[in-house]
């Protein structure tokens, strides 16, 4: 069995995987580091492991032995959602792996918004001594649209911070974490009195541009706006005029409709955006939560029994 690793982290992170899978008896494990590296191992690979955002249809339009995609995110998108893609490819995801690194990111994102973590890192740079008001979260009003395990993990932690919190699904259900429940559609009716909207939502022909230029002229002036789902989920023009026009007072963008983000993107240069690169969920135990899920679903593949195997996307 020939298994490909297709990731494209830091050398000491890659390694991780592959050190543990050329382990296993019996398989041959090859690694790149970027898509067009793939020619000299894709067509003799029967599992292809990866991130949907360093995929490309060239991959599967190659890779005529593959039977299994292991996605190493919770989203899918990117390598299920492609045509190139045979409906006969088995899909899993790593679905509950980031319960609490995005969490925390969340909470992260919204503190440096509301003390404005950007204004003292470019007065440290100019050795300016400059004092303002820092806003509170508590007491505040958050709003996540997308409720799954990640917003499981960080409902609580909102609470703990005194918040009010609100979910937002297509499936209301009751949640621990969260004081009240509303529908997503419509979307902007959901947003009226929140002071952070986060954004947690999985990107699918649902969600692609929900958050619009409707949501965005319906939310609170002065509030926060959080993206840690896909940049696709998002109308990125009509969030570059709420900025700067109002009613949204800053964001913290971590996804973006294109990746990396183009240097030339007005993004970079607006003092009231901060940027991570797609960051939220990475961190430096993330193969040893990844790699039990991984080798789980190898023996499953191996014996014949997909079914045992865990996150089995739904295509």
């Amino acid at each position: 069995m020939n298994i490909l690793l297709v990731l494209n982290l830091p050398e000491s992170e890659r390694n991780k995987y592959l050190n543990r899978l050329k382990q296993e008896p019996g398989v041959t494990v090859n690694l790149v580091n970027h898509h067009t590296l793939v020619d000299p191992h894709i067509a003799d690979t029967d599992v292809l492991i990866t991130f949907g955002p360093h995929m490309a249809d060239h991959v599967f339009e190659k890779a005529k032995r593959l039977r299994w995609v292991q996605a190493l995110g919770t989203g899918v998108d990117g390598i299920a959602d492609r045509k190139s893609l045979s409906p006969e490819v088995v899909v899993t995801s790593m679905h509950g792996v980031h319960a609490d690194a995005v969490p925390e990111a969340a909470l992260m994102a919204m503190l440096a918004l509301a003390r404005d973590l950007p204004r003292n890192t470019r007065a440290q740079a100019k050795h300016a001594w400059e004092r303002w008001p820092a806003k509170l979260l508590a007491e505040k009003t958050a709003g996540v649209l997308g409720i799954g395990a990640i917003a499981e993990g960080l409902g609580p932690r909102l609470k703990a911070m005194r918040m009010k919190t609100v979910g937002i699904t297509s499936s209301k259900r009751t949640v621990p974490g969260f004081d009240e429940m509303r529908p997503r559609d419509p979307l902007e009716a959901a947003v009226r009195d929140l002071d952070y909207l986060v954004v947690l939502t999985p990107l699918t022909p649902q969600t692609r541009g929900i958050v619009n230029a409707k949501v965005f002229a319906a939310m609170k002036p002065g509030s926060f706006f959080v993206n840690l789902a896909r940049g696709g989920v998002v109308d990125e023009p009509a969030l570059l005029e709420a900025l700067k026009n109002g009613p949204i007072r800053s964001a913290a963008l971590d996804v973006f409709a294109t990746e990396p983000l183009p240097p030339e993107h007005p993004f970079w240069d607006m003092t009231n955006v901060i940027i991570t690169p797609h960051h939220g969920g990475f961190h430096d135990e993330y193969a040893d939560k990844a790699l039990p899920t991984i080798l789980h679903n190898l023996e499953k593949f191996r014996a014949g029994n997909t079914g045992a195997m865990l996150n089995v996307v739904k295509r």
